[in-house]
């Protein structure tokens, strides 16, 4: 199953991000540096709500990412059965401003995200390794 590969992964992404943005990594110029911090705090919703998990994030930015990471290891195992509790349940549903949806379907999706993420910043870091210009140089010429 997919969704079983993405969650196995999950903990082995989040420190590629993490650790691609503590080498310095630049994100202005792409989607993550918006899409990061969303992801990250939907995700805490789905814990929070959908799992019982107590996640709270003050953190803007790309920083988010690091604080969730932060409570999720001091919490890990309680965080990972529950994201399995979750995984296996096919009914349970989370209230959004759209309706009522599947917990594990946005489990789902985020752990796509996370996976998707760190693939392009393993792909942003070795361009940078290989000294290809950064996009942004090229824009304000």
């Amino acid at each position: 199953m997919e969704s079983q590969a993405y969650y196995q992964q999950f903990e082995r992404n989040v420190r590629i991000i993490l650790d691609a943005l503590a080498a310095g990594l630049e994100l202005r110029t792409t989607s993550l540096e918006t899409s990061l911090p969303i992801e990250t705090y939907v995700l805490c919703e789905v814990l929070n709500q959908g799992a019982g998990q107590d996640f709270v994030l003050t953190a803007t930015g790309v920083a988010r990412l690091a604080e969730f990471q932060q409570q999720f290891m001091q919490h890990e195992g309680q965080t990972l059965a529950a994201l399995e509790r979750v995984l296996a349940d096919k009914r349970g549903t989370m209230r959004t401003p759209e309706g009522r949806v599947l917990v594990k379907e946005m489990l789902i999706r985020r752990l796509e995200f996370f996976n998707e993420a760190a693939r392009q910043v393993n792909v942003m870091r070795t361009q940078q390794s290989l000294g290809s210009p950064s996009q942004y140089e090229g824009v304000n010429k």
